[in-house]
């Protein structure tokens, strides 16, 4: 497949071509997967919001 320089490469993959995406977040100074957080540790990951800081001069 070749693409000018600037665009990406699109590939399309068929549901049975694809693999699971394990999910690691940081908690109590670690990482951990989600997959094996408790269901009330997985509800709190869920409503976690995400923040960008903003840039210095």
């Amino acid at each position: 497949m070749t693409t000018p320089m600037n665009e990406p490469a699109v590939c399309e993959l068929r549901d049975e071509e694809r693999q699971p995406c394990e999910v690691w977040t940081r908690v109590m100074g670690y990482f951990r997967p989600v997959s094996s957080f408790n269901r009330g540790k997985q509800g709190e990951y869920h409503e976690r919001k995400c923040f960008v800081e903003a840039e210095t001069d």
